[in-house]
């Protein structure tokens, strides 16, 4: 697996990661010896950029992958990430970007996975209620101090990815983006472009959509987030299934499975872009890595955009309360 590079400060990774979310919540039924033959998989693939956060299982997710992770640490990039604060019980409590709460998480985050310091950092939603700059004014303090490596933000706005910059570089924004969610290519990626800031599109398959296996609501499990989620229920899961099956025939002519083709596209879009599909199954895993290998032409890039211009999956990213953390 080829190396890229993120950001201009020095930090390399493998040309696609592995996002563990779904490892330890959100998805529905865990399997941890499945999870874990998983990591094992990514690892062999050459994919050794892992990303967590301390908000996934309320810190159960950082203390899964920290064996792994301590086992290849010399081989592998570690990301998780701060910001979106839960109680014991996972109840939601909010954002916080404050300074001494910055260091308390990245604490607690090294402890969950027995490790001396995190590659890359994130802030995981920027708190609107704490300058960004004394956000990444706290999170540059851990850089100093050897305690992260390069920092990153999630979701946030132009013009606090500007301030933040200004501050201390950032290395990496990590931001959904995938053919049924293209606003980043507005502003966003332009911005990251112009400072030098590598981009890591999370849920590059639409949170699974884009690979044809979910064909009915009752697909998804009792208790899977995604039945909450706008693009996944009423008219707009009709919808979004069509155009799902628009990109399958495509995928079908190449040759390749639709996640292949969803996340070749990506590829396509810059060197600079590494995308992290989520996955707790091997298979999907195998079939994920093979994305790689995929080569799109520019005629093949354009009948892809005819069928997934901007815009083209029907309802929002999140319900309500999700969108409110967006864009700060």
């Amino acid at each position: 697996m080829e190396k890229v590079t993120l950001g201009q400060q020095g930090l390399k990774v493998s040309r696609l990661g592995l996002g563990c979310m779904g490892m330890s919540e959100f998805y529905g039924g865990q399997d941890d010896h499945e999870s874990l033959r998983t990591l094992d998989a990514a690892f062999e693939r050459g994919i050794t950029f892992y990303d967590t956060a301390d908000m996934y299982g309320s810190g159960k997710n950082e203390e899964f992958i920290g064996p792994f992770i301590q086992k290849h640490r010399d081989d592998v990039v570690l990301a998780t990430k701060f910001g979106n604060v839960r109680g014991e019980d996972g109840s939601y409590l909010g954002i916080s970007g404050r300074p001494e709460y910055v260091r308390e998480a990245c604490e607690k985050s090294l402890k969950r996975l027995g490790v001396d310091v995190i590659d890359l950092y994130y802030q995981h939603r920027v708190d609107p209620n704490v300058p960004i700059e004394e956000t990444i004014g706290a999170m540059s303090d851990l850089v100093r101090e050897g305690k992260v490596r390069y920092l990153g933000m999630s979701e946030a706005s132009p013009e606090t990815i500007r301030r933040a910059h200004s501050v201390f570089p950032i290395s990496a924004l990590q931001t959904e983006y995938s053919l049924w969610s293209r606003d980043v290519e507005d502003e966003i990626l332009p911005l990251c472009r112009e400072l030098g800031i590598g981009f890591v599109p999370y849920s590059p398959l639409g949170r699974g959509f884009l690979t044809g296996q979910i064909r009915s609501f009752d697909d998804l499990a009792e208790d899977d987030f995604r039945r909450f989620s706008p693009r996944f229920q009423g008219e707009n899961f009709q919808k979004n299934l069509d155009l799902v099956d628009r990109i399958k025939e495509i995928a079908a002519q190449k040759g390749c499975m639709p996640s292949q083709l969803a996340l070749a596209w990506l590829l396509a879009q810059g060197n600079g872009i590494v995308p992290i599909p989520g996955t707790k199954k091997e298979k999907y895993l195998l079939e994920n890595a093979g994305a790689v290998d995929v080569q799109l032409t520019a005629e093949e890039l354009q009948q892809i955009d005819a069928v997934a211009p901007k815009g083209a999956a029907a309802g929002e990213r999140y319900e309500k309360n999700g969108m409110s953390t967006l864009n700060h």
